[in-house]
């Protein structure tokens, strides 16, 4: 067998615990339950270091004994290490102290996908893939065109045929098959993983090789503490979709407790931020029930709408055990959320980020999200993707004649004038 990265033990079944080898599985042959990568924490601990860290390179590959993939070989567009900026005007809206963004609008291909697609072609090579494949709402599927053809590897991605245009271009691009097939997400997961099946040498990332390609979403986690200094945020907010970026960010700072490189055992609450139009998760959640109703997908908020989340009661219980919440917004507050982030902090964010922000102001007006508490917004995706959800009500202040009259009748800038400039502020180190 192909080596795995350099401390994996194996694969684990989540529920029933039987170990497997570090293979292209994903499901246990016992119970069914999902499988994910064990890791030997004390050999970790005793190679890891914050120096070691700081000295790697500003990708998630910093990170690399903490993945399930060896570093020398990372299939890698440079996806990770995204800035972490303090809101605080942001913050003032919504009556907090201490707001920072995770702002994964500038990865390679635009959204924090790339961080868990460059882990999973990564594993899929070395275990000897010559075919990249996935089910996706979008983001992914841009992730993984772009990351094949960086690889040398074909690729074949599965879509809605409603999904945004510009995602279906961002994809397209790349020169990989892009299968447009009538249904929602959920009707193309399942075909995915029939064709698993029937065509064994290809890696689907979310389906066969998603045992290693979940573990990309841990390195959020890394990040977030490693630039607050070492530090575990003490509440985090996380769009929902499958739930598995939940579950992986609230593992991925207990593992670096495990390791050694936070003093404090980490106490983070974690909340999960889903749209009206698909929020199994949160009725689950809201109606106190440890079973997640599959639903189907309606709204704008395309790249959250998984109607039966694989990793949707694993995120119940994150949020549940933390002692954070779970919310939904409309598409009507998806919008505004992401013009008050755009036209307040400069992040111009995808539906899904609008869905973390309107979310993020209903738990701290519920007091969910305390005042005094370090908080953590991750922003997943780029503006550019979805510029249908806000061109109806974005576009030009005033159109005028070509002539200072015409201006300045209609533009009043004398207030503007007056105005003092605004101290820049931190972006963590």
């Amino acid at each position: 067998m192909p080596a795995a990265g350099p401390f994996v033990q194996g694969l684990r079944c989540r529920e029933c615990g039987r170990s497997y080898p570090a293979e292209a599985l994903h499901v246990c042959e016992w119970c069914f339950g999902p499988l994910e990568v064990a890791y030997d924490y004390e050999a970790i601990a005793f190679s890891m270091s914050r120096d070691k860290v700081a000295a790697g390179p500003r990708t998630i590959w910093r990170y690399a004994d903490l993945l399930p993939a060896r570093a020398s070989g990372a299939v890698d567009l440079g996806a990770g290490f995204t800035p972490l900026l303090r809101a605080d005007r942001l913050a003032a809206e919504f009556g907090l102290r201490e707001l920072w963004l995770k702002n994964d609008t500038v990865n390679p291909t635009g959204s924090f996908k790339d961080r868990v697609v460059s882990v999973a072609l990564t594993r899929a090579r070395e275990l000897g893939f010559k075919v990249a494949a996935c089910a996706s709402t979008g983001n992914l599927a841009n992730s993984v065109a772009a990351h094949a053809a960086r690889a040398g590897m074909r690729s074949v991605v599965f879509i809605p045929a409603d999904l945004e245009v510009p995602k279906v271009v961002t994809t397209s691009v790349f020169g990989g098959t892009v299968v447009a097939l009538t249904g929602n997400y959920d009707d193309v997961n399942r075909l995915c993983a029939e064709l698993a099946s029937e065509h064994p040498s290809w890696a689907f990332v979310n389906v066969n090789i998603r045992s290693y390609y979940s573990e990309g979403s841990k390195t959020l986690a890394f990040e977030v503490a490693e630039q607050l200094g070492w530090r575990a945020p003490d509440h985090v907010v996380v769009p929902v979709a499958s739930g598995s970026q939940l579950t992986k960010v609230a593992k991925g700072l207990r593992e670096l407790y495990k390791v050694g490189l936070l003093d404090e055992e980490p106490h983070t609450r974690v909340s999960g931020a889903q749209a009206a139009g698909c929020a199994p998760v949160v009725a689950a959640f809201e109606e106190g029930t440890d079973f997640v109703k599959p639903v189907k997908p309606a709204g704008i908020a395309k790249s959250l709408a998984i109607g039966n989340p694989a990793d949707g009661a694993y995120a119940l219980d994150e949020v549940r055990r933390s002692g954070g919440a779970l919310a939904a917004a409309s598409d009507e507050e998806i919008v505004e959320a992401i013009r008050l982030l755009a036209r307040t902090e400069g992040v111009f964010a995808e539906t899904a980020g609008g869905v973390t922000v309107a979310v993020l102001a209903k738990l701290a007006a519920r007091g969910v999200v305390r005042p005094d508490e370090r908080v953590v917004a991750l922003i997943t995706g780029n503006g550019l993707k979805t510029l249908d959800a806000v061109a109806p009500v974005c576009g030009p202040t005033v159109t005028v004649a070509p002539n200072l009259e015409a201006f300045e009748a209609a533009v009043q800038v004398t207030d503007w004038e007056e105005m003092t400039a605004q101290p820049v502020r931190s972006t963590a180190p």
